[in-house]
């Protein structure tokens, strides 16, 4: 008896290109396949020299001409079955990872060849034709599920409070609970944008200055925010959580944009403009880590209903955090044989401190994640 050999399934890898509106909606961007005009995503084989998520970023530009920043951690995997030339289909697996859009070119080589198209996340989800890719792209963030009926409830008599004179007695009477929610959610938008600038800041070039002051600027609107929740815990008479768990989270974000602005203040202190593609990378994480963080944070409204996919967003935010470690133990290494050959120990103690920074900002993500796993597991 013949044993036939089972036939590899081909390694290939894809680019989630995203951005989020002013109104907080994402937009996914697909392109058409040359041949069948499917919806797809800009993916493709490795490419020799780069790493897997740089090659996907490459394809994004080849295919689709933008240009953004890949979080090095894949999103996830899907498969499909691509068919050659020769009439031969095989298997491929494909790693896709996001893709954080900060611009398109007007030209770019496939222009001709390729329609693009922005899509909400639900369009997108449907406009693929593989499950599993439209599984990941329709949980990439996922819709906030309604609030409680105890928060709908004590939300609709404030309204009605305050268009009819008759219920403001009532609404005086309601328990004071604060802002915390909004202010949960105002800070993580701070954090979107100081890892945004953080990230474009460590792509180098002549806009260092002007990336730290967005940093800063963001930093100084946190620390309003913060101090406005340890204001609230102390006058507010219920809060929806115990009050260590209120402080312990807004601390944990707090310390997040207080690392990013730290990882700035040391790139202008040093006068940086060039940065290893390690440290691009742990950017690249530290973005993804914000973006993840802004989705969780409103789940907190309604933990029960939620509770499932906030534990599955804290997972991602420790995933994140190990991979984070490991391309910060392997830009230190070679760190260490650069400066070592050159005989430029100052390189290295200055390379060592910006690595400090950056693990340092996503390990406070990953103190996020723990703070929230903590709140799951006593309300939900």
């Amino acid at each position: 008896m013949i044993e036939r050999k089972e036939t590899p399934a081909i390694r290939q890898v894809a680019a989630l290109p995203y951005k989020i509106e002013d109104d907080g909606k994402t937009q996914v961007l697909l392109i058409t396949s040359r041949e069948t005009r499917r919806w797809v995503l800009p993916k493709g084989n490795p490419i020799r020299g780069l790493a897997n998520h740089e090659a996907a970023a490459h394809e994004a530009f080849e295919e689709a001409g933008v240009h953004g920043i890949a979080c090095p951690t894949p999103l996830g995997q899907y498969a499909y079955l691509k068919r050659r030339r020769n009439g031969q289909v095989k298997r491929a697996t494909v790693s896709l990872f996001p893709l954080a859009v900060t611009e398109q070119d007007d030209e770019w080589p496939e222009q001709d060849e390729r329609e693009t198209r922005w899509f909400d996340l639900a369009q997108a989800a449907a406009a693929v034709e593989e499950p599993d890719l439209s599984r990941l792209i329709g949980g990439f963030r996922a819709q906030r599920r309604a609030t409680g009926r105890r928060e709908r409830l004590l939300s609709w008599a404030r309204r009605q409070g305050e268009n009819l004179p008759m219920l403001r007695w009532f609404q005086a009477l309601m328990p004071k609970q604060g802002r915390f929610f909004d202010q949960f959610e105002d800070h993580a938008a701070t954090l979107v944008a100081g890892a945004d600038a953080l990230a474009r800041l460590l792509q180098g070039g002549p806009d260092v200055a002007l990336h730290a002051r967005e940093i800063y600027d963001q930093e100084h609107k946190a620390d309003d925010i913060t101090r406005d929740v340890l204001q609230d815990v102390r006058r507010i008479l219920i809060t929806p959580f115990d009050r260590t768990a209120i402080t312990g989270l807004i601390a944990a974000m707090d310390d997040a944009i207080d690392q990013m602005n730290g990882t700035a203040k040391a790139i202008t202190l040093f006068e940086l403009d060039s940065f290893s593609p390690q440290m691009r990378d742990m950017s690249g994480i530290i973005v993804e880590a914000a973006r993840v963080t802004s989705e969780v944070v409103p789940l907190l409204r309604s933990i029960g209903d939620n509770a499932t996919r906030i534990l599955e967003l804290t997972a991602r935010l420790v995933q994140l955090e190990g991979h984070a470690d490991e391309i910060h133990d392997a830009g230190l290494k070679t760190l260490f044989k650069e400066a070592s050959g050159d005989a430029k120990p100052m390189a290295f103690i200055v390379g060592r401190e910006i690595y400090s920074h950056l693990e340092r900002v996503v390990d406070r993500f990953e103190d996020v994640a723990n703070e929230i796993h903590g709140l799951v597991l006593d309300h939900a």
